[in-house]
């Protein structure tokens, strides 16, 4: 982290437990960041907290560090089942907040269920029903075991709910309610919300399931960061392979995100950089959810260096170091435009948000300029950008009939019942 994105403040001059303050030395936290400068003091002591703040803030360590301290505190009558229960939007975001407990805990005595849809049920069933601490997890998956009577909900002491208005936008704020109302009143827990923005409808939410919350608002003068170079380039469609190839040798990001509007696209926009000798990583709404987080983890990792993406994965995740973000496609919902260049100058690094003005979806342009409230600058397109030589995809061959290991003849495909055969009983 940049030290002037860093405040004067130390986590050791907070009310934080010896063994909280271990484990941020061991993480390289030393100095607070705005939103937790501003939020830290009263949350510790007691004070709800609806905390408006960019991406990449460090949000998440302000309301886990909160959350393990009041639990410590409170910690003189052992009580079974979750006494925390922490909600975000999205599985990713979900995974990410458990990956950061589990590394600012490491000296605590505190025990995680992660809990989110997809995939891992029996073990994640079976984890939750084992008496632990503090639930992090996504509301479907939460409320399905809630409804199992696989835990209770009497006996919570914090609440958190990370990126309000993305429940909004996906439509789970029902299921956030349900959840709310069957806890101890607020008055008798901590409660923390945060929010990319500070809406209406989440400044309701909060007033409506939170005890007089302090909202804290950092850097709201500023949509997008001062860290990120914005640029745009206007190809014609079929110049936005030769751009993207270009651009991608001229900068040589340290690790890059694509970002496209469909899965078509995405597809092939993938076989064109694999076929001209990039190793990438292709992330859509369809990707099975283990595959997903081994992609991530490679990226993350650096096994892997450029990573395609619909918007799945504009929000939410927390992939350190990604120098360069590519707009190939510009989105059609000006927020997505604020969370895609997000992914970049996270904690105070710098990064470049490069988007292509396109004929398909150059009428964002002015809207997302509207919003973020300012001009992106334009540049030419020069003959030396545009790569030369590009290598078509090859058409995958066609997949040779697997072979019976017995008789070593390729296999029959079973022939299909006749259209008046009856279905087999469920």
């Amino acid at each position: 982290m940049k030290k002037s994105h860093l405040t004067e403040t130390r986590f050791s001059n907070l009310e934080l437990s010896d063994s909280i303050i271990k484990g941020l030395k061991d993480a390289g936290f030393i100095n607070c960041t705005p939103i937790q400068e501003k939020s830290l003091p009263l949350s510790l002591r007691g004070k709800d907290i609806a905390g408006q703040a960019q991406t990449g803030t460090g949000k998440t360590a302000t309301f886990l560090l909160a959350a393990f301290q009041h639990l410590i505190n409170d910690d003189s009558e052992k009580i079974k089942n979750p006494r925390a229960l922490i909600v975000a939007p999205t599985r990713e975001l979900a995974i990410q907040i458990h990956k950061d407990a589990v590394q600012l805990s490491s000296y605590l005595n505190l025990r995680f269920a992660l809990i989110y849809g997809g995939t891992d049920y029996k073990k994640q069933l079976d984890k939750i029903k084992s008496n632990v601490d503090i639930i992090i997890g996504t509301p479907g998956r939460i409320i399905d075991f809630y409804k199992q009577n696989a835990f209770t909900l009497n006996n919570i002491q914090v609440m958190v709910l990370d990126e309000a208005d993305r429940m909004f936008d996906l439509g789970f704020i029902k299921d956030i309610r349900y959840l709310l109302r069957r806890m101890p009143p607020p008055e008798k827990r901590l409660n923390m919300l945060f929010s990319a923005t500070m809406s209406y409808k989440v400044t309701e939410l909060a007033y409506e399931h939170m005890n007089n919350p302090v909202v804290v608002k950092i850097e709201t003068e500023e949509v997008t960061s001062k860290s990120i170079k914005q640029i745009a380039y206007c190809p014609a469609n079929e110049q936005k392979i030769p751009l993207l190839l270009g651009l991608l040798k001229q900068h040589q990001p340290q690790r890059s995100i694509v970002f496209v509007n469909t899965k078509r696209s995405a597809e092939q926009l993938n076989n064109y950089l694999q076929a001209n000798g990039y190793k990438t990583a292709l992330l859509s709404g369809d990707v099975p959810q283990d595959m997903r987080q081994r992609l991530l983890n490679d990226f993350q990792e650096s096994k892997l260096t450029l990573m395609i993406a619909t918007d799945v994965a504009a929000r939410g995740l927390h992939i350190p170091d990604v120098s360069h973000v590519f707009n190939y496609d510009l989105p059609q919902d000006v927020e997505d435009y604020v969370h895609r260049i997000g992914r970049t100058a996270r904690f105070g690094a710098s990064g470049e948000a490069i988007s292509f003005i396109c004929e398909e979806y150059a009428y964002s342009m002015p809207d997302i300029e509207a919003y973020i409230g300012e001009k992106i600058p334009v540049q030419s397109i020069s003959e030396e950008l545009l790569a030369k030589d590009i290598k078509q995809p090859t058409s995958r061959p066609p997949r040779k009939p697997s072979q019976d290991k017995r008789t070593g003849k390729p296999r029959r495909k079973p022939s299909r019942p006749p259209a008046s055969a009856p279905e087999s009983p469920q």
